[in-house]
């Protein structure tokens, strides 16, 4: 039987991030993806310009509408944008504590801007983080939401993740993708144990939408019955391998997006991109 998995989250035109993003994933992966829209956003590879969220009723309504005919396998959090949000994604979500929830709480943009208003981290830390199934942070993610200075070692993530999971996810996996070095390690707290994910840093500029797609790899391979850490694991995998071959792609002239169908596109001469 072929997953369904739900992300509520904001569009990228530029097709790298946010809601396309997760669709790519969840086809690559091999999961039916849906998607409710949390915000418009005007963006490229080199930035986002402007942010026009959707009225929290209405983001409430295409979440309702899924649920009322659509059986969901799995959920996947990303842009919020505001609080209001942030209470209508709550709402709902509590009435279907079955569902795995994957939140990656989005909060600001690679080149710099805000993704996320000041006054829904607390929505976000008391309304959606006990909801979690796990939220993956980065390194100034997890920063903000535990009010604490971004870390700069293994020991500050590993303190951080524990801290996170007092918060109610029942796993938090922190992202070192921010730490310096060739290494870019990655750890998750679950039941009160740490697992660590190593990994090397590739060198490419190549990394609009990484994290949304972990997210929603995560959230597609937990839909299909994966346990933690497995389902991080294949995840990590998939986008180590997408980041790797994102340059087949020819995409701006920024922080480009990753190759999300790597394991399915011809990159042979002669075959039109």
């Amino acid at each position: 039987m072929i997953r369904n998995v739900l992300s509520i989250a904001g569009s990228d035109p530029s097709g790298g991030a946010g809601i396309q993003a997760d669709l790519k994933a969840f086809s690559a992966l091999g999961v039916y993806g849906m998607a409710a829209l949390t915000a418009l956003t005007a963006q490229n590879t080199q930035g986002v310009s402007g942010v026009h969220p959707v009225p929290p009723q209405f983001v409430a309504d295409q979440i309702n509408a899924i649920f009322a005919d659509i059986r969901v396998d799995a959920v996947k959090i990303g842009m919020i944008a505001n609080a209001a949000i942030a209470e209508a994604v709550a709402d709902i979500l509590e009435q279907h504590r079955d569902v795995p929830v994957v939140l990656d709480p989005v909060m600001i943009a690679k080149g710099g801007a805000a993704l996320l208003a000041a006054d829904a981290v607390d929505v976000l830390t008391t309304r959606l983080l006990p909801l979690a199934t796990v939220i993956t942070p980065n390194l100034p993610e997890a920063a903000a939401l535990l009010h604490d200075a971004e870390a700069r070692s293994r020991e500050d993530m590993a303190r951080q993740a524990l801290a996170l999971a007092e918060l109610g996810p029942s796993a938090v996996l922190v992202k070192g993708g921010h730490l310096e070095g060739d290494e870019s390690p990655d750890v998750l707290a679950s039941s009160g144990r740490l697992t660590w994910f190593e990994a090397e840093r590739l060198p490419t500029k190549n990394t609009h939408g990484t994290g949304c797609t972990l997210s929603s790899a995560i959230a597609a391979e937990i839909a299909k019955g994966l346990p933690l850490p497995e389902a991080v694991a294949v995840a990590k995998a998939y986008l180590a391998t997408a980041v790797a071959a994102a340059g087949q792609l020819s995409v701006g002239s920024g922080h480009g997006p990753v190759q999300h169908f790597h394991a399915l596109w011809a990159d042979k001469e002669g075959v039109r991109k």
